[in-house]
Parts: structure tokens; C-alpha cells; sequence
């Protein structure tokens, strides 16, 4: 995908820096090195599925202890 074409939106703009930050703790996290220049494409496609991945699980997990929480759905 050329440099500028991103698709993948988050549904509430304002999150899109933490989301960003959360990618960089869940890297260092896995003991994967962050591009320092904040381009991503030259690392490997195993590194950056092993974040993107474990971001999902933490955030899957989040959801699912917010909705434990709630009483009478």
C-alpha cells in the first residue's frame, strides 16, 4: 500500500495516540525494538503481527472485564 493510504481508522479519532502508545508498550513488552523513526514497514511481518495480536488479546480482555462488571444487561 503506497506511503499516506491508511484504511485502518479507529472508530474514535481521539484515540488514535493512544493507540499508537499502546503499540510501543506492547512491542517493548516482547522485547521487539520499535523503529525508532516510527516506520514500521521495515520490520518483519511476524514482529508486527506478534503486536498487533497481543494488542487485540489485551484489548478483547479489557472489554471483557468492563462487561463482567455490568449488572442486568
Amino acid at each position: 500500500m503506497a506511503q499516506g493510504q491508511k484504511r485502518n481508522t479507529p472508530v474514535v479519532p481521539n484515540a488514535i495516540k493512544a493507540l499508537d502508545q499502546f503499540k510501543y508498550e506492547v512491542a517493548s513488552e516482547l522485547g521487539i525494538n520499535p523503529p525508532q523513526d516510527g516506520y514500521w514497514g521495515t520490520m518483519t511481518t511476524r514482529d508486527t503481527g506478534a503486536i498487533g495480536g497481543h494488542m487485540v488479546r489485551k484489548m478483547v480482555a479489557l472489554a471483557e472485564q468492563q462487561l463482567a462488571g455490568r449488572q442486568g444487561f
